[in-house]
């Protein structure tokens, strides 16, 4: 098997209008050209031609939904290596705070999705309360379901069974954080059960989650976590 060309990936991200759209992508939702382009800052025209490159590279894939079409990242692949790309990133020069950056930055840094999964310091909490309550272990590498994880995780509804291949668990190490929070099919099915049940709300335009009152009150009961948000 011939070697990665990592060379080629790096050169797509290398842009900063194309890492703008792949970060703003990183949720896991699709969004329309339009929006990329303010993202961006650049015109629809230089959106179109970068989107273009990306699809390509396959980097992301695009959706036509009637008249329009709609860009996602290509893969949860994808979205782990945004994520680890932005671990090892110098943070960008800071803006004003009267723009909106600076909240808006906050509110990433508290609770966000990563791709398909939580991330943040609600993702991170979320998994030490999960090694600490012993429905994972850490082995220094990765995580790993317990018996008493997979019986508590069914009796939420999440089966942890994943694809051949697959750990139903995995390690994706959050960027504001430094440490490692839940992905795999166990993180995405804690992600749609936190939302289904209003424990998280989406912020409008971003992949900022809002942690509800309700969703604190169940944090602690089903998980044993005591989520406060950071003082900014």
């Amino acid at each position: 098997m011939s070697e990665p060309n990592i060379a080629f990936v790096a050169n797509l991200m290398a842009d900063p209008s194309r890492a703008a759209m792949c970060q703003a992508l990183a949720g896991g939702e699709a969004r329309p050209a339009g929006e990329l382009a303010a993202r961006a800052g650049v015109s629809a025209q230089t959106a179109s031609n970068h989107l273009a490159k990306l699809v390509a590279g396959r980097i992301l894939r695009v959706e036509q939904q009637g008249r329009w079409r709609y860009y996602r990242l290509a893969g949860a692949e994808v979205g782990y290596a945004v994520e680890a790309l932005a671990v090892v990133a110098p943070p960008l020069p800071s803006r004003a705070e009267s723009n909106g950056h600076d909240g808006a930055a906050r509110r990433l840094k508290e609770a966000r999705t990563c791709y398909s999964h939580l991330a943040g310091r609600l993702g991170v909490a979320l998994a030490d309360a999960l090694v600490a309550e012993g429905w994972l272990e850490d082995d220094g590498r990765g995580y790993r379901v317990t018996t008493k994880g997979a019986r508590s995780l069914r009796a939420l509804g999440i089966e942890t069974n994943g694809r051949r291949g697959q750990a139903p668990a995995r390690w994706c190490l959050d960027w504001t954080e430094r440490r490692p929070h839940v992905a795999g099919p166990v993180g995405t099915a804690l992600a749609e059960l936190a939302l289904a049940r209003g424990w998280v709300r989406r912020l409008r335009g971003t992949r900022a989650l809002l942690v509800t009152s309700s969703g604190r009150t169940q944090l602690q009961r089903v998980f044993n976590l005591r989520y406060v948000e950071a003082a900014p």
